[in-house]
Parts: structure tokens; C-alpha cells; sequence
């Protein structure tokens, strides 16, 4: 006849067998469930590259419509300027166009530069101007062309935004601080000096 204590360790044999078994099916449905999201991850990922390329060619897309408005704007300016070299009343000697200079690990390009033996214009050329446009050339711009062009510091630098479109808050702000605005008029170019 089985004890008490026999029967004690027989059902912790049988309960140990059942948590065994369990603890396998438990670990099975584990490495199920690992696999299962290890694929979810996979079809994920797979999606997010798509997306990623699709967003960079757009991106790519949006900056070539943009790159094109502001080459047709700085090519509009360059053959008015240079078929008439006056701005402002100052006749200029010559014009060059996508100025890029370097020097002690500044470099800066600038789209127009107007010369002669007194003065130079440095225009800077966008299809819509923003407030940012006019900060870069009061500060980045200005303070880089001293440094990269000591041939123009007896010179009389004079600044100007060329631009299709703008803003009446915007053009208050330029003329403001000092900078002569190129708009175009039709098919000549308007100056609003301050």
C-alpha cells in the first residue's frame, strides 16, 4: 500500500513531468513568437525603404524645381546687368557670375559681383526673398567677402538682393538695413534703394 510520502512524490514527479512539458511548449511558442516578429521586423524594414526612397525622390524632385526658379532668376540678372552695367546710378566695368572663392577654410560663392576702380556690388540672387537671405548677407556673406577679397577693401562695397518675388515686410527689412533691391519689372529690372 502506497504512504502518504509515496503518493507526495509521485505527484510531484507527475507535477514536474506537466511543467516540464508546459515549460517546452512554452519555449516553443517563444521561439514562434521570436521568428513571427523577427519577419514582422523584416516586411517593416522592407516597407521603410521604400518609403525612403520614394520621400528621396521627391526631395530630390522639390530641389530641382527649386535650383531651376533661382538659375533662371540669376540668369535673368546676369544678361540684364551685363547688357546695362548700372546700378544705382554707378556704372560698373565688369560683371562675374558664380564667384567661388577659398581661404583658410572659408569659402563662399557669390551668384553676381559688379566692379570698377571705386566700387563693387555683391548681389545675391533668390527667386523668392526671405528674411534669412537678408541676415546670410549682412552677416556670413559680407564679413566672408572682406576676408576673401582683400584686393576690394578701399573699395566701396555696396550690397544687393536680386529677386522675383517678394514680400512687402520683407522689402522694408532690406532697404532698411542699407541693401538695394533688384525686382523684376516685365522684362527689366527695377531698383529700390533706400
Amino acid at each position: 500500500m502506497a504512504t502518504t510520502a509515496d503518493i507526495s512524490k509521485i505527484e510531484v514527479s507527475t507535477g514536474t513531468r506537466q511543467l516540464k512539458k508546459g515549460r517546452t511548449m512554452t519555449d516553443n511558442e517563444l521561439r514562434e513568437l521570436i521568428t513571427s516578429l523577427a519577419v514582422a521586423q523584416a516586411k517593416t524594414d522592407t516597407q521603410l525603404a521604400k518609403t525612403d526612397a520614394k520621400l528621396n525622390k521627391l526631395a530630390e524632385m522639390y530641389g530641382g524645381v527649386g535650383n531651376n526658379q533661382g538659375k533662371v532668376a540669376e540668369e535673368f540678372y546676369f544678361n540684364s546687368l551685363k547688357h546695362n552695367p548700372v546700378l544705382n546710378g554707378i556704372r560698373f566695368d565688369f560683371i562675374e557670375k558664380n564667384v567661388t572663392r577659398s581661404k583658410r577654410g572659408i569659402e563662399e560663392e557669390y551668384d553676381l559681383l559688379l566692379v570698377n576702380g571705386e566700387d563693387v556690388y555683391i548681389i545675391e540672387v533668390k527667386y523668392r526673398l526671405h528674411p534669412k537671405d537678408i541676415e546670410r548677407m549682412l552677416g556670413r556673406k559680407l564679413s566672408n567677402f572682406k576676408i576673401l577679397f582683400p584686393e576690394y577693401r578701399d573699395y566701396r562695397i555696396h550690397l544687393a538682393l536680386a529677386t522675383f518675388t517678394l514680400d512687402d515686410d520683407v522689402k522694408q527689412m532690406a532697404l532698411d538695413q542699407g541693401i538695394t533691391l533688384l525686382q523684376r519689372r516685365g522684362e527689366v529690372i527695377e531698383t529700390l534703394a533706400a
